[in-house]
């Protein structure tokens, strides 16, 4: 154990301005839920499905269940998880196999077909918070938040800045959690990961209200420091910040980063896809454990490694 261990209750959440005064308690008690009470987030992604098509989920490295959509169903059911974030569209084809999952709904996506050098990115809305609230009332699943795609940078920015400030608003109003992936791409941008495009994209997401963000890690020279994110975890204000997990790394250096990244970075979580559904269920269900140990429990490295070698 590193420190001590996180509480809050729910006089410590705070209410976001626009959550209607009927969604208030609901607001609380999905915020607490998708934090395990915490403050802090474990987002398994699983919307790559999308974004990266088959090509993280079939080949070499890659267990051979993990090309089968349900891995992931099957993964985050097992496993201690903030929450499972994906497209409508695939939560239900599964949720009702899956009914207690806590759910994050994916607003937007593309896919990497198309690069920037032939066109600068942007991510179209594929659901609205409207259809994400009817589907929760419909289905009676527990999804507790929505999440959104912005690419700074790009010429099409305008469009998902709006889009993005929208569905924070809505959401809010719906009593759900907004979390919001935000990465510098573009024509524009000669480099995605440097410390202050970062910070500025972590701005970005404070200036929309966002209860979370998801960035990539800042690096220097080509380097990644944690003590590099910290500009970005001030720049975020109350907007709590995340860092993408990235491609499979080996689970020590993983856990390593991660620590760091909440330790040193002030960091509130990990928004982890690849370096868990790559994994056959059992050790992916393992990988999910130790990663929400460090996460939701302060526990150190090398209790994680603990739990994840079973």
């Amino acid at each position: 154990m590193t420190d001590e261990k996180l509480r809050l209750t729910e006089s410590d959440v705070e209410i976001p301005g626009a959550v209607f005064a009927e969604n208030r308690d609901r607001y609380i008690e999905n915020f607490l839920k998708i934090t395990h009470n915490t403050g802090r987030l474990m987002l398994f992604a699983g919307d790559q499905k999308i974004e990266h098509l088959n090509k993280d989920f079939y080949g070499e490295g890659i267990a051979s269940d993990d090309n089968e959509p349900e891995h992931m169903f099957r993964i985050a059911s097992q496993s201690r998880i903030g929450c499972f974030a994906t497209q409508l569209g695939l939560i239900s084809k599964f949720a009702a196999s899956y009914p207690a999952l806590p759910y994050l709904v994916k607003l937007n996506s593309k896919t990497n077909l198309v690069k920037t050098a032939q066109k600068d990115p942007l991510s179209p809305t594929l659901a609205t918070v409207a259809d994400v609230a009817d589907f929760r009332e419909s289905s009676g699943l527990n999804i507790l938040g929505i999440g959104y795609t912005i690419y700074l940078g790009s010429e099409f920015e305008d469009i998902m800045l709006a889009e993005a400030a929208r569905a924070v608003f809505e959401a809010h109003q719906e009593g759900l959690v907004s979390v919001l992936w935000i990465y510098p791409r573009g024509q524009a941008v000669s480099d995605e990961k440097d410390v202050h495009l970062i910070a500025g994209a972590a701005g970005v997401a404070a200036c929309l209200g966002a209860d979370f963000t998801k960035v990539n890690p800042p690096k220097k020279d080509g380097a990644a420091n944690p003590a590099l994110l910290k500009e970005a975890t001030m720049a975020a204000g109350k907007t709590r910040l995340v860092c993408a997990g990235g491609s499979a790394d080996d689970p020590k250096v993983f856990f390593e980063r991660l620590h760091n990244q909440i330790h040193i970075g002030g960091a509130s979580g990990n928004a982890t896809g690849r370096n868990i559904h790559q994994k056959p269920l059992a050790e992916a269900v393992r990988m999910c454990n130790a990663i929400s140990a460090i996460t939701l429990d302060n526990d150190s490295v090398s209790e994680a490694i603990k739990i994840y070698r079973g």
